[in-house]
This record gives C-alpha cells, sequence and structure tokens, in this order.
C-alpha cells in the first residue's frame, strides 16, 4: 500500500478520505465497471484505504475478458484453417479458447499479427491483396467508432479481402445484467469515463430511472477513483439514485456526435454472449446487412452464435464468471496464483492487462489468498 505522501495530490486524497470516513454510516457495495478503474484502485492501495463500510466490487469492465470461448475458436480456426492474416490487439493472443489460443496457433504457423490500430490492418490488406486480412475487433463503445472507420475506409479503397470479426460489447446492458442477478450485491456504479466521453451520459438516465441506484462517471487517477467513491457514498446515504458526472474534464453530456453516428452507421446492436456470464440481449455490435462484406463470419460461413465446446475442466475450474460478477474477489479463487497464473492462465481476467486477476496478481501478489 502507498503512503499517502507518495501521491502527487497527496493532500486532496486524504481530505477524500476524511470526507469519505464521515459520510459512510452503514454498509456499501459499490461496483468499478472498468477494469482500467479496478487496476487504480488495487495499484493505487486505495482498497486498503477505504473505510470498512465501503466495499468495491470488480466489474466485468475488460472487453477481452468477456469475449466468449466461441469468438476465440473462431479466430483460432480463421488463423490455422483459413489462412488469413488474423490482426488483433496484443492481449488477445494468449486468452485460452477451448484448444489453443491465438498465440499457440502462431507457433503452430499462424499468420497471427499484433496491431494497435485497425487501421493498420487496412493497409495489410492493401499491402498484401492476395491474402484475406481479419481484423478481431474486439472492445467497448470506445473502440467501436474506430473500428467503423476501418470498415468505411477499406470501403473506400475498393478492398475486397479486408473483414472484422467483431466481438464488441456494451456496458449499460451488462449492467442491466448485473442488477438482475439475484445474487447482486451492487448498490451504485462507477462508470467508466472513457466511455462516457464517446456515448455521453444519456444511455445511463434509463437504467438509473429503472433500478433506482446511483451512477457516478468517474474517471482513473487516485483522486479521480476517490471522487467517484465519495459521490456515490454521499448519494447513497441521502438515498439518492442519481446520474453524476465526476468527470467533468473529459466528458460532456452529449459525449462525441461524430464517434456516436460513425459506429450507428456500421454497427447495429445484437445478441452477445459475455464469457463467464452468458447471453445478455441487446449488448452486443454486429455489422449492419450493408456492410456483409466486411463481416467475417459471413464472408467465411460462420455462426456467430455458434457456442464453443469449452472443456469442462476449464469450465469447472476457472471462476471468472464470479468474479465479473461480483460475487467473489480474485483472490479468493482457490486456484488464483497457483493453478492460474498470467504464464498458465485458465481464464482471461488472468490474461487482460484490465483483467482484476491480473490486477491482483501483480499488485497484491500471487501468493496472497483471502478467506
Amino acid at each position: 500500500m502507498k503512503h499517502l505522501t507518495e501521491y502527487r495530490d497527496a493532500r486532496l486524497v486524504k481530505r477524500l478520505l476524511e470526507r469519505l470516513r464521515k459520510t459512510v454510516s452503514k454498509k456499501w457495495h459499490i461496483m468499478e465497471v472498468c477494469g482500467g478503474q479496478t487496476h487504480g484502485l488495487v495499484r493505487h492501495g486505495i482498497l486498503d484505504m477505504l473505510p470498512p463500510e465501503i466495499s468495491m466490487i470488480h466489474g466485468p469492465g475488460c472487453p477481452v475478458c468477456v469475449t466468449p470461448v466461441s469468438h476465440i475458436d473462431t479466430a483460432v480456426s480463421l488463423a490455422l484453417d483459413h489462412n488469413v492474416i488474423l490482426c488483433s490487439f496484443g492481449d488477445m493472443l494468449r486468452v485460452p479458447g477451448s484448444s489453443g489460443s491465438l498465440l499457440q496457433a502462431r507457433a503452430q504457423g499462424a499468420d497471427v499479427r499484433v496491431v494497435y490500430a485497425p487501421y493498420e490492418a487496412v493497409q495489410l490488406a492493401q499491402q498484401q491483396p492476395d491474402r484475406e486480412v481479419v481484423f478481431f475487433a474486439v472492445g467497448f463503445e470506445t473502440t467501436a467508432p474506430a473500428n467503423a472507420l476501418s470498415v468505411l475506409q477499406a470501403h473506400q479503397l475498393g478492398l475486397k479481402n479486408y473483414s472484422l470479426l467483431t466481438a464488441h460489447v456494451l456496458v449499460p446492458p451488462a449492467m442491466t445484467a448485473i442488477m438482475s442477478d439475484p445474487e447482486t450485491r451492487v448498490n451504485a456504479f462507477l462508470a467508466a469515463g472513457h466511455v462516457c466521453a464517446v456515448t455521453g451520459m444519456q444511455v445511463y438516465e434509463p437504467f438509473v430511472k429503472r433500478w433506482q441506484v446511483p451512477v457516478v462517471v468517474t474517471g482513473f487517477e487516485p483522486v479521480d477513483l476517490l471522487q467517484g467513491i465519495c459521490t456515490a457514498a454521499e448519494l447513497l446515504e441521502s438515498s439518492r439514485a442519481e446520474l453524476v458526472n465526476q468527470y467533468r474534464r473529459a466528458v460532456h453530456p452529449e459525449g462525441n456526435p461524430f464517434a456516436i453516428k460513425t459506429a450507428d452507421a456500421v454497427f447495429e446492436k445484437s445478441l452477445r454472449e459475455w464469457r463467464g456470464i452468458g447471453e445478455i440481449p441487446e449488448s452486443g455490435l454486429r455489422l449492419r446487412s450493408v456492410w456483409s462484406a466486411f463481416d467475417a463470419f459471413q464472408k467465411f460461413g460462420i455462426n456467430p452464435e455458434l457456442p464453443a465446446a469449452s472443456t469442462a475442466a476449464q469450465q469447472q475450474q476457472c471462476r471468472s464468471g464470479e468474479v465479473m460478477k461480483g460475487l467473489i474477489k480474485p483472490a479468493q479463487c482457490q486456484y488464483f496464483g497457483t493453478g492460474c497464473t498470467p504464464e498458465t492462465p485458465l481464464g482471461a481476467p488472468m490474461v487482460s492487462s484490465e483483467g482484476a486477476c491480473a490486477a491482483y496478481y501483480q499488485y497484491v501478489g500471487g501468493w496472497h489468498h483471502e478467506s
């Protein structure tokens, strides 16, 4: 745990903690939705500083972690059996499918490449017109506009050898699924500022009204997180279910209209399976029919809803679903740090740079277990 004097805004952090201690009078469970926020809470030792009345629950806020096994298997199959150039962000390469990962496929001779933006995959398709290039499009609302632009760019260039394997997921439907779970303990949410910078605030208004829980939009620095937690606690203590923007320097109520328009032009909402959680209606994005020529599922005749033949052993061992629904902390899993490590992961939350299990392993220690 960091000492308060180690923080750049140490005095403000101390004042926020004092404010929080004076505010809370009962036990509250607050879920931070974003994996980046989880890493911030763990890395900066904030969880150990909070008063005992505040319990932070780590939500499913990592798109890599919730990508279903069936999509991993499809990507591996495309790379191995269809001789495509499979492009992906680095985190996706080590996520285990039912019969291996993309990294293992590359070791077997598949052409799997790490890119940092989808336009790099479009450029690759330009450079190699005799090869099919598939970009594994993973992410929340934040990455959808850039992935949509890659389709528009490929269309403008007249490329016939570029397509998306879409695995996009949307945040508000996941929050609804969490609140619908009879086991949920969540009293309030910290919404991810970078998602809201794209979508705006209005997407959360129906959720707040329906479930009567506070939602506070916040950032990722220690002060951002503590301000969000303080605001959520104050709303809970006064029984106010409100939507509050605690990240005004980056988030505007209307979001980014150009990004929203671009994503809507290319994608439409769809049923989506979330790894470890299950199917959530209207929680995914798929390419609109007008852009079917760029849909890898259709181009290669793959059913996007076909479940993977996941190994029974992995399903029984990995408790990632419980972690991502906030039912247990990573270190409460009996395999944490022993049977499941970044080198030998049982599930995606130990692989992704934003996964809750990876955060605990890196900053709390792989040896640490909780009862």
